[in-house]
C-alpha cells in the first residue's frame, strides 16, 4: 500500500516491514511533530493471530517511572527512533500539555508495538491518587498487569491498591523493579518488602548485579545467563564463578516455587533433582496465568537496561486474549455470561476512554472482547441504544495514530468521531443486545461550588461539564436543589485542576469557586400545636383564612406526611388542597438554617373561613405560618451528613491522622495493620471534610489514601446548630 509521500509501507512480520520502519521513523523526524497518520497509510491491515496479542498496563505509584519504561518497551519494538525524557516533555506517552508542564502523567496512554513474535498493546497510567478511575479502566482492559516500584522509595499505600484492583480483576501480574541504578538501590531490602506485601507468590526471576551508579547487568534465573547492557543493547554470556553459588541459590529457590504450583512438576523436582528451562517456563508460565506466581524484574528504564526482557517475559508468561480468564457476567435477565475471544463471534466491545482533542473530535479508545470491526460497519450502542457507523480506526502511540483497516477480538484500538458513544459504553452487533459491566469508580471526595466568572458563561460551563463528564465520569456535576448551588465533585485538588484547564481550553469558560454550602436538614423532637389567622383588608375584597395544626417527628427516612382531621367545615372540603400545598412549600426552608424539613407528620385539625373573603391564597399563607410556629415549639434539631471515611497509613503517621480525625468531630470506630499500613475507619461530619484529601497527604507526606461515602443524617450538637443558627439569621438579615 503506499502513503501520501509514495512509500510502501506493508503491514507484515518481513525483514522489509523493519527496512520500511527505519524509513518511517526517517520521515517522523522530517515531519517533526506532524501525527503519524499524516503519512502512514490509509486502509492498513492488522496481521497478528489473536495468540500473539498481549495486553497489559504499567500501574503503581506516582514516581516509579512508569512513563520512562513504556517509552523504553516502544523504543525496544522500534517504533521510536531515540528515547524521549519525561523532563524534557518528549515522551510519547505525557503529549497532553499539562502532563508536559507538570512532568507526570495525568491520563491513561496507549501504546502499540510488535517485538518478535509478538503485538503488544501497553496502557500507560497515572500514579498520582487523584487519576485512580484512569488506572481502573486501564485495568478493566488490560489481560495482564505490571506494576513498577521505584527501588528508592519502595511500596506505598498506591501501589497496594492498584496492585489489588489488578486482583479484583483476576489478571495475572508482574513486578517491574526500577531504578537500580539509584545510589541508595537496597535490591534485597524491596524484595523483601515485595513479599511481604503482595505474597510469598512474589517470585525474582532475575538477579541484578551491582546496583547503583552504573548498573548494567542482570542474571537471568530461568536460563541462567548474565546479561550484559551497553547503550541498551543486550550481549549473554556465561555466568562469573564466582557468583554461581549465589544465582544457584536464587535458581533453586525460583524452582521450587514454580514446582509447588503443580504436582506433575513436584515429582519430576524431586525425581531429577530440579527442572529443565523449558519445563520451568511452561511451569511458570501456567503458575503466572493462575495467579500462582508473581514475577519479579529489575532494570533500570531510563538508561534502558534490562527493559527487552520485560517484553520477553511479558510475551512468554502473560496470556493471550484467547487465553485470559474471559469477560464473566450477569446480563439484564440476570443470566451469567461468559464472552470467549474470538474474530468469528458476534462483536462485543467496551468504551474504556474517551479523549477530546481539537481539530480531531472525540477519540474513543475500544477493546474488542469478541467479534470484529471493519471500517464502515454499523453498530449498537447497548448503552445508549444508539446506532453508530465506524469510521477510522486506529492503532495508537500517544498521540501519534496508525490507520488500519479493521480490528478483532483482543486488540484495543481507537475510533474517531462516535456520534453518541461514550467512555462506558458497549458496542455490540446490530439486533444484539449485550451490555457489558461498566467499571465502578471511587467516589469523588473533593466538593466545590463553581459558578461562570463571566456574565452570560453559565449556559457554557454547564454544557462543557456536560461534556467533560461523558469523557471522564470520575467527576459528578448537578445543581444541588437543597443548597442551591451547582456543586462539581471530584476526586482531589489536582483532578480539579485539569477539569477547569480543559474547560478553559476547550470551551473560554473560566470558572469561580468557593466552599459549597452543607446539605443540613431539619427536623423535630417534640409535639406541638399552632393555630395562626391570615386576615387583609384593603378596600373590596379581603383575604381570609384560619388554620390550627399538629406537628409530630417521624423515623428517620420516613419523609412528610400530611393529615386533615377538619370537621364540620370549618375549613372547607375544596381549600384543604391549598393548605398542604401551603405546607410542602414550608419544608423547602425550615426556621433553624433555611434548610429542607423531613420526617414530619402535620395534622390540621380545625380552622376558620369566610364565606366572602376566603381563597386558596389564604389558606396557604395561614398554614405556611402556623406550620412554623409549630415547628419551632416541637424541639427542632438540625441534622447533617455523616460519612463513614476510611484512611490507610503508614504506622508512623496514625497518631497525628486519629488525633486530626478528633478534632473535626470524628468518631473513631476501630483501626486494623495491613503490613507496614494502619487501616482507620471513622464516621466524620460532612462539614468537618473540606478538603480532608489535601490535608491527609500533607500530613502523611502523600503517603495517605482515603475513601467516603455518606452513610445517614445524625443530629447537629446543640453549640453547633446554635452557630449555624445565628449565622443563617445573620444572612437572612443582610439579605
Amino acid at each position: 500500500m503506499r502513503s501520501k509521500t509514495g512509500i510502501i509501507f506493508p503491514h507484515t512480520r518481513t525483514p522489509l516491514k523493519a527496512r520500511c520502519g527505519q524509513v518511517a521513523r526517517g520521515l517522523r523526524n522530517f515531519y517533526g511533530r506532524f501525527p503519524f497518520a499524516a503519512f502512514s497509510p490509509r486502509g492498513v491491515v492488522m496481521s497478528h493471530t489473536i495468540e500473539q496479542v498481549r495486553n497489559f498496563a504499567l500501574t503503581g505509584q506516582n514516581g516509579a517511572g512508569k512513563t520512562a519504561l513504556a517509552e523504553a518497551l516502544i523504543f525496544n519494538t522500534g517504533q521510536l527512533s531515540r528515547l524521549g525524557r519525561v523532563e524534557h516533555g518528549t515522551t510519547v506517552s505525557d503529549y497532553d500539555t499539562e502532563e508536559v508542564e507538570r512532568k507526570m502523567s495525568v491520563k491513561t496512554s496507549l501504546l502499540t508495538g510488535e517485538w518478535k513474535d509478538f503485538h503488544f498493546d501497553i496502557m500507560d497510567t497515572p500514579g498520582y491518587a487523584d487519576f485512580i478511575p484512569e488506572t481502573l479502566s486501564a485495568l478493566r482492559v488490560a489481560d495482564g498487569s505490571v506494576v513498577v516500584i521505584d527501588v528508592g522509595a519502595g511500596i506505598d499505600v498506591g501501589t497496594e491498591r492498584v496492585w489489588r484492583y489488578a486482583g479484583d480483576f483476576n489478571l495475572p501480574r508482574m513486578v517491574f523493579v526500577n531504578k537500580i541504578d539509584r545510589e541508595d538501590a537496597d535490591v534485597t531490602g524491596v524484595l523483601a518488602q515485595i513479599v511481604d506485601r503482595f505474597g510469598r507468590e512474589a517470585v525474582a526471576i532475575q538477579h541484578p548485579l551491582s546496583p547503583g551508579e552504573g548498573f548494567n547487568q542482570v542474571v537471568d534465573l530461568i536460563d541462567m545467563k548474565l546479561i550484559t547492557y551497553a547503550d541498551g543493547k543486550a550481549q549473554e554470556s556465561e555466568i562469573p564463578v564466582d557468583l554461581l553459588d549465589e544465582v544457584s541459590t536464587l535458581h533453586e529457590h525460583l524452582v521450587e516455587a514454580v514446582a509447588e504450583t503443580d504436582e506433575e512438576l513436584m515429582e519430576i523436582y524431586f525425581g531429577d533433582g530440579g527442572l529443565e528451562a523449558e519445563v520451568l517456563k511452561a511451569g511458570l508460565r501456567k503458575a503466572v496465568l493462575a495467579g500462582q506466581v508473581f514475577p519479579v524484574l529489575f532494570g533500570d528504564s531510563f538508561n534502558n537496561v534490562a527493559v527487552d526482557r520485560l517484553l520477553q517475559s511479558a510475551g512468554d508468561y502473560f496470556p493471550s486474549p484467547a487465553e485470559s480468564p474471559g469477560l464473566n457476567f450477569s446480563d439484564a435477565e440476570g443470566e451469567e455470561q461468559t464472552l470467549v475471544a474470538s474474530a468469528e463471534a458476534p462483536l462485543a466491545a467496551f468504551v474504556f476512554k474517551t479523549v477530546g482533542e481539537q481539530h480531531v473530535g472525540e477519540l474513543s479508545y475500544m477493546r474488542l472482547y469478541a467479534g470484529s470491526l471493519n471500517h464502515g460497519d454499523e453498530v449498537h450502542n447497548v448503552t445508549r441504544h444508539k446506532t453508530e457507523r465506524i469510521g477510522q480506526i486506529f492503532e495508537l502511540n500517544g498521540h501519534e495514530r496508525q490507520e488500519v483497516q479493521s480490528a478483532s477480538a483482543g486488540d484495543i484500538v481507537a475510533l474517531v468521531k462516535l456520534k453518541d458513544t461514550h467512555t462506558g459504553n458497549s458496542l455490540c452487533a446490530k439486533g444484539a443486545d449485550l451490555q457489558l459491566p461498566a467499571v465502578t469508580f471511587p467516589d469523588p471526595l473533593i466538593r466545590v461550588a463553581v459558578t461562570a466568572r463571566e456574565k452570560g458563561g453559565e449556559e457554557r460551563m454547564v454544557s462543557g461539564l456536560q461534556q467533560l463528564h461523558e469523557e471522564d465520569p470520575s467527576f459528578n456535576f448537578r445543581f444541588d436543589g437543597e443548597i442551591r448551588q451547582s456543586v462539581l465533585a471530584a476526586q482531589g485538588d489536582l483532578h480539579l485542576e485539569t477539569i477547569f484547564k480543559r474547560l478553559r481550553d476547550r470551551f473560554n469558560v473560566e470558572i469561580d469557586t468557593e466552599t459549597p454550602r452543607i446539605p443540613y436538614r431539619e427536623t423535630i423532637r417534640g409535639r406541638a400545636e399552632s393555630q395562626y389567622r391570615h386576615k387583609k383588608q384593603s378596600g373590596g375584597r379581603g383575604q381570609f383564612g384560619e388554620v390550627s395544626l399538629r406537628v409530630e417527628p417521624r423515623e428517620r427516612g420516613a419523609g412528610f406526611e400530611f393529615r386533615s382531621e377538619v370537621v364540620g367545615g370549618s375549613i372547607p372540603t375544596n381549600f384543604i388542597p391549598a393548605v398542604e400545598k401551603g405546607l410542602q412549600e414550608s419544608l423547602n426552608e425550615g426556621p433553624i438554617s433555611g434548610s429542607s424539613v423531613v420526617d414530619v407528620s402535620v395534622v390540621v385539625y380545625d380552622g376558620k373561613h369566610h364565606a366572602v373573603d376566603s381563597d386558596e391564597v389564604s389558606f396557604k399563607i395561614a398554614a405556611s405560618h402556623a406550620f412554623r410556629d409549630a415547628f419551632v415549639k416541637a424541639k427542632p434539631a438540625l441534622l447533617e451528613p455523616i460519612y463513614q471515611v476510611t484512611i490507610t497509613v503508614p504506622e508512623e503517621f496514625l497518631g497525628e491522622v486519629m488525633g486530626d480525625l478528633t478534632s473535626r468531630r470524628g468518631r473513631i470506630s476501630g483501626t486494623s495493620a495491613d503490613g507496614h499500613f494502619q487501616v482507620i475507619e471513622a464516621e466524620v461530619p460532612l462539614a468537618e471534610m473540606d478538603r480532608y484529601a489535601t490535608r491527609l497527604r500533607s500530613m502523611s507526606q502523600g503517603k495517605g489514601m482515603h475513601t467516603q461515602s455518606l452513610v445517614r443524617y445524625d443530629e447537629v450538637p446543640n453549640d453547633v446548630q446554635a452557630r449555624i443558627a445565628e449565622k443563617s439569621a445573620d444572612q437572612a438579615q443582610a439579605a
